[in-house]
């Protein structure tokens, strides 16, 4: 064999090995960031006395069984955006709930208004939602908004409100459309479609007092950017890519999705889910003692419910 012959077949080989070798890099350098970020965390086998929640059929013992499977079953899932302080446990600054049917192809979005009224679940105390955090952090917080939508939370994904931004410009920035022009935080927004680096979307989210709609008009803006991070990371084609999304969200989310559970949300469900409906929940403010709250009606409620069940029931 001569050194020519010798030195093709050596190069032939690094072509065929060093991709293979960096891929398994890759996907091992993902599978240990994933198990960084995921927390198990069981369904309690006995809710609260007077804690009613349904799952998707209808019976009143919702499965701890996993949702996301190749069989592409419907589940939902709670994004809390925590503002945690050195001094205190923090609040949910943002509560985001997402149904997910992958056979639909669709995602059911809402944010639940921070100052929502309702039953603190396990504190028996009724207070604005977003204090449950404080007060019982995740799990706490999962069970109030399960007692106040009546539906089971499958998953949470917590993030602490500067990680957006990390996410945010790793993915190049994001683009939503912003319905009114305003100047905070020292960023001019103009309006309608707006490009945002990751500083810049912290900003346009957290702005609410020089809105008219108050805290709506912030919780639209929250979805705008929820929707565009999730429009381009189901469009993320590379795996460094990916491994580095998951390197800068490390430090700032915890998780109750496991790693093979994201696997099969990238390489079955990622394609499907291309129709993303926003839905604002009704109410109206009020103060009770001095204190401002949201109030959402029974009625209303129960219609968001019946949303829920609707959108979460194919074929039904």
């Amino acid at each position: 064999m001569t050194k020519r012959t010798k030195w093709i077949i050596g190069t032939l080989i690094a072509l065929l090995v060093l991709p293979s070798s960096y891929m398994t890099y890759v996907y091992l350098s993902i599978k240990s960031t994933v198990n960084e970020i995921y927390e198990e965390r069981p369904r309690p086998q006995m809710l609260p006395e007077g804690v009613q929640v349904q799952d998707m059929k209808g019976s009143n013992a919702p499965s701890a069984a996993p949702k996301i499977t190749r069989k592409a079953t419907p589940f939902t899932v709670l994004i809390l955006g925590v503002d945690e302080r050195p001094s205190d446990s923090g609040r949910s600054d943002a509560m985001i709930f997402m149904a997910v049917d992958p056979d639909k192809g669709s995602v059911l979005i809402f944010n639940i208004p921070r100052d929502t009224r309702t039953d603190i679940v396990g504190r028996g105390t009724v207070d604005k939602i977003n204090h449950a955090y404080a007060f019982g952090g995740v799990d706490m917080s999962i069970q109030t908004v399960e007692h106040f939508l009546k539906v089971p939370v499958d998953y949470y994904i917590k993030v602490d409100m500067e990680g957006f931004a990390d996410i945010i410009d790793t993915l190049g920035g994001v683009t939503v459309h912003n319905d009114m022009e305003f100047d905070y935080a020292g960023f001019h927004f103009g309006k309608g479609e707006v490009t945002l680096t990751g500083e810049m979307a912290l900003a346009f989210s957290r702005m609410r007092f020089e809105d008219p709609r108050g805290d709506l008009g912030r919780n639209s803006r929250q979805q705008e950017i929820i929707k565009a991070i999730m429009h381009k990371a189901m469009n993320v084609s590379t795996a460094w890519k990916l491994e580095q999304i998951l390197d800068d969200i490390k430090g700032s989310v915890k998780t109750n999705i496991s790693f093979d559970e994201m696997k099969i949300l990238v390489s079955d469900y990622r394609q499907k889910l291309r129709q993303i409906e926003q839905v604002e929940i009704q109410g109206h403010g009020q103060r009770i003692n001095g204190i401002w709250y949201y109030i959402v009606n029974q009625q209303e409620q129960e219609q968001i419910q019946s949303r829920l069940y609707s959108h979460m029931n194919s074929g039904e």
